[in-house]
């Protein structure tokens, strides 16, 4: 089958389409009907073939190729959820809720109206919704979503000084863990190694393969291995990158240290072992192991859903 990628808001979740006999390509607009409606979105890779067993069915098709018209309602649709947002945060303090508004959100055929917003455990908001439906008189939704999805919605600057991955390019979510940072010898200062959200940072992720392969080539701190000059002594530090290890030896029986390639050292190989980080005090083992399963307690964004 033939199918192309949209996408409805940055970064935002891929779905699949048949595009019919339309001739479209990266970059194009597109109108589509989605469970939400009628909705414009932007095509992210050209038409490919797929086998019909991975598409999930009933695959929906392209109704038509966004034209000048459409490109205007579009617009006009971003200067009127600002105008939305605007009157649902005077309609949330007239109602005293504990709620944080995020962005406000219109489908492209004017159906509904859905407003993001963060809060500390439930909110009855229905009064809310009521008066909010006399307003704009069409359908209504209020979406609570998590802090992961905050940002990615609202975006910013990491402290690698680049705009943050989740607003730019991450479409999902992914697991992180403390273990990736041990894997990659990092500070487990949660200070340090939390993002913009204050959850474990997304890019932890994206060289963990690459340090799983560098490690699992090196010895750990503490085991002994034998060098090729007929030495042996206790590994005092590894350079992962370098692949270079620094060995504690009996020299003329004074310990030196000695600086060695891997290949030129013979050791036991520890698979499935995470290299020794810098140590962290029980408070930051704590935070971390709290801000871990906060990662799985919040599962998948509610942004696409």
């Amino acid at each position: 089958m033939k199918v192309i990628g949209v996408r409805f808001r940055t970064a935002g979740k891929i779905y699949y389409f048949d595009p019919l006999h339309f001739q479209v390509k990266r970059g194009d607009h597109v109108i589509v009907e989605t469970a939400r409606g009628v909705e414009y979105g932007t095509v992210v890779g050209d038409i490919r073939d797929v086998e019909e067993s991975k598409v999930v069915q009933p695959l929906k098709p392209v109704l038509r190729v966004a034209t000048e018209r459409d490109d205007e309602q579009e617009a006009g649709n971003k200067i009127r959820e600002k105008e939305a947002f605007r009157i649902c945060q005077e309609k949330i303090a007239k109602h005293g809720l504990e709620m944080k508004l995020i962005d406000a959100e219109y489908t492209f055929d004017n159906n509904k109206v859905l407003f993001y917003f963060t809060a500390d455990g439930r909110i009855d908001f229905r009064e809310l919704v009521k008066d909010l439906a006399s307003v704009f008189k069409t359908r209504i939704e209020l979406r609570q979503i998590g802090v992961r999805d905050e940002t990615k919605i609202l975006g910013g600057v990491g402290i690698c000084g680049r705009v943050l991955c989740c607003h730019n390019h991450l479409s999902e979510f992914i697991p992180v863990s403390i273990k990736m940072a041990k894997e990659q010898n990092l500070s487990l200062n949660p200070t340090k190694i939390s993002g913009v959200c204050g959850r474990l940072m997304c890019c932890l992720k994206h060289e963990e393969e690459t340090y799983e392969d560098l490690n699992r080539r090196l010895p750990n701190v503490g085991d002994y291995v034998t060098t090729d000059d007929g030495l042996r002594g206790e590994v005092s530090s590894v350079n992962v990158l370098r692949q270079l290890v620094k060995v504690i030896v009996d020299v003329d029986d004074e310990k030196e240290i000695h600086e060695y390639r891997v290949e030129q050292l013979r050791f036991k190989r520890k698979h499935g072992r995470a290299r020794r980080s810098e140590n962290a005090d029980e408070k930051d083992l704590r935070e971390l192991e709290m801000l871990e399963k906060e990662e799985k307690k919040a599962g998948k964004s509610k942004l696409d859903d």
